[in-house]
């Protein structure tokens, strides 16, 4: 891992500054021990998991002020897991996954940068049949649904993990595969809404086809 380049920055939310260690851009790649390659990673898609993105940085606004009070709380495809360092900094009940194998050394090395408690993280996959992660009232993800698999999987990973009664926020940039993902949350007993993001200035790039994709059973 010394090979990569990395860089540091601070988003604020409010009075509060998240700061955050990330890959320097999306064309780092280190895969030495070929961790990623056993995964099917490859080259290509390695960095992904490092980036702030837009997707990421909306979801993150809506949880600095987001009702959590007396809920667990799941990430899925976190990457650098900007919205649950904001839940953490809340004291929430939240814990993240993801499926690349260094998301979880990321998300510890920026708990200490930011002098917060450890986030449980779970290194998995949508399609594993065990996870041992319980069920959750709120599950929340960004920027997910970039495969034509992942509907399915996504569906299927939130239905087992969420509990009776559960909400699920995701926010989508628009890469044409919420439909799907939304009529098989539909099948699972889920309700859906989907609007624009609201009051997204601190973007430094806009989301013209970005949504909130709202689900509740």
């Amino acid at each position: 891992m010394s090979s990569l380049r990395v860089r540091y920055q601070t988003i604020e939310f409010g009075d509060v500054d998240i700061h955050l260690r990330t890959l320097r851009d999306n064309q780092e790649f280190s895969d030495d021990e070929g961790k990623a390659e056993a995964l099917g990673i490859s080259s290509a898609t390695w960095p992904l998991f490092g980036i702030v993105w837009p997707s990421g940085e909306v979801l993150a606004h809506l949880m600095a002020d987001f009702d959590i009070k007396g809920k667990r709380v799941l990430e899925v495809g976190c990457g650098i897991a900007l919205s649950s360092h904001v839940l953490n900094q809340r004291d929430a009940d939240i814990t993240a996954t993801d499926y690349h194998p260094e998301a979880g050394a990321f998300l510890q090395e920026n708990s200490e940068l930011n002098k917060a408690s450890d986030i449980p993280f779970v290194r998995t996959g949508w399609a594993d049949e065990v996870t041992d992660l319980g069920q959750f009232d709120l599950i929340i993800g960004s920027d997910i649904l970039y495969e034509q698999e992942h509907a399915e999987q996504l569906s299927e990973f939130i239905n087992q993990h969420a509990k009776q009664h559960c909400e699920v926020i995701i926010v989508d940039p628009g890469r044409g595969k919420h439909a799907h993902f939304s009529k098989l949350m539909l099948k699972r007993g889920f309700s859906h809404h989907q609007s624009r993001p609201e009051n997204i200035e601190y973007l430094d790039k806009p989301m013209p086809r970005g949504q909130v994709l709202r689900y509740r059973r």
